[in-house]
């Protein structure tokens, strides 16, 4: 199981707060001092809600959206799981939609070559909370797949809807559907080539010592 950064009220609160102010000031302390202020909060409380600096408020922000998405995915109707990952991701997307400028920025510094760890850890926890909120219980191999295939689903619906400028992200979630739709034809795919692997007779295993 991934570990969450440590989850304090006075971080949210902080996280909340800072996000209008990224834009100008970037992931900073002066931006969340900032928000600290507009959240009512003392502004030197920055010193230390986030010693890690920048990577700390960042993955903190993605966990508190992997938290806000879970939450509001309860209320989602329950149809195919497919259907419900594309149900979460674009609930996640328009949740996202005022933030989008600092998700921008939040991800040019996770690219850095040093802050690889973090950006992966933060990926892998969101995945999993999107399959999570979509109601996959699975335990066993194809929970490994589902998320890989799903990590690349995401990071290029993610990349897609930065350039997005369409009506309540239409031209994203088209982009989502063609990308699920994918997924679906090499599942059955592969469905097929399981079913005719296992019609095909059981070659003879040579024992050692064998000569023909």
């Amino acid at each position: 199981m991934i570990r969450h950064p440590e989850r304090l009220p006075e971080r949210d609160a902080a996280i909340q707060g800072m996000l209008p102010h990224v834009p100008f000031d970037g992931w900073t302390k002066r931006a969340v001092r900032a928000g600290l202020l507009d959240a009512g909060l003392p502004a030197e409380d920055a010193e230390h809600l986030f010693p890690l600096g920048t990577v700390d408020m960042i993955v903190t922000f993605c966990d508190l959206a992997d938290r806000h998405m879970e939450e509001a995915a309860a209320a989602l109707p329950q149809t195919r799981l497919t259907a419900r990952v594309r149900a979460v991701i674009a609930l996640r997307l328009k949740q996202n939609r005022p933030h989008r400028e600092a998700i921008r920025r939040a991800l040019a510094v996770l690219a850095l070559p040093h802050n690889a760890r973090a950006a992966a850890v933060c990926t892998a926890r969101t995945v999993d909370a999107i399959w999570h909120a979509a109601g996959d219980r699975s335990a066993d191999f194809s929970w490994y797949t589902k998320r890989a295939i799903l990590t690349a689903v995401y990071g290029a619906t993610l990349l897609y809807w930065l350039r997005d400028s369409s009506d309540d992200d239409a031209d994203t979630l088209a982009f989502l559907d063609r990308r699920l739709a994918g997924v679906g034809r090499i599942g059955k795919l592969r469905g097929r080539l399981d079913g005719l692997l296992a019609r095909l007779p059981r070659l003879p295993q040579h024992r050692m010592g064998d000569t023909g």
